[in-house]
């Protein structure tokens, strides 16, 4: 009976520490993400025809691609450690964040895969879809491309600011990087006033607050891991 007893509690132990690290996970693609984000600021090439085919470009976007999909999972992650004390304004900000960035996911997936095909044979398309992150006219239809970039920006702007006000209520992750998150994502569109180049580093801040919440996850997890594997330990110390 006893046997079974504790085999039980190190099936039940083994299970929690699985779904630990799950979130844990979350916060290392946080922390990736954000060093992408913030990385590729300075050194994107500008958002223009010749820049499509170039090696820069060819480098930049996968990674930006990778960077959007790690960006849906560290919302999520940082959104299921706080979700009973985010509320409803934590989930507002999350579903916002997820709308934005799985929208910018395919946005980016086109500027990687897609555009670079399309530079000699429909140029004036190329130039207005990339028209579209510096407010470039287009001289061609895109149809409902335009309005989906704009909803980009303002899920991005208010999930950002809703989800830094929920996580700084709930004062389970760092409260700083929570506030980091939710002022800078406030003062997105004062960026629009400064030209395009240096509108890309107003998204730094934003990539440094995600990266702390990110670290705070993971060191949290490791942390909890280590006192369980302790605590184990001394469980069966105990039962002997």
């Amino acid at each position: 009976m006893n046997t079974n007893h504790e085999t039980s509690a190190m099936k039940e132990r083994n299970m929690k520490i699985t779904a630990s690290n799950l979130i844990r996970w979350t916060g290392l693609s946080a922390i990736i993400a954000g060093i992408i984000f913030a990385g590729i600021q300075p050194i994107h090439p500008p958002d223009v025809l010749a820049s499509v085919t170039t090696s820069a470009w060819g480098i930049i976007t996968p990674l930006k691609t990778v960077m959007c999909l790690l960006f849906l999972l560290s919302w999520t992650g940082i959104y299921a450690r706080q979700v009973k004390e985010a509320g409803w304004l934590g989930l507002a900000g999350f579903l916002l964040l997820s709308l934005s960035w799985a929208l910018q996911t395919a946005f980016v997936f086109a500027e990687t895969f897609i555009v670079p095909l399309l530079a000699t044979t429909a140029p004036k398309f190329v130039d207005g879809f990339l028209g579209l992150a510096t407010g470039h006219a287009s001289e061609v239809n895109l149809g409902i491309l335009p309005t989906l970039y704009t909803l980009v920006g303002i899920s991005y702007m208010l999930g950002g600011l809703l989800f830094g006000i929920a996580t700084f209520r709930a004062s389970i992750l760092p409260r700083w990087a929570a506030g980091l998150l939710a002022v800078a994502s406030a003062l997105t569109p004062a960026a629009a006033l400064l030209p395009h180049q240096i509108q890309r580093l107003a998204a730094i801040p934003v990539a440094l607050a995600l990266i702390w919440l990110g670290y705070a996850l993971w060191s949290e997890r490791r942390e909890q891991a280590s006192s369980d594997k302790v605590s184990s330990q001394l469980h069966s110390t105990g039962a002997e």
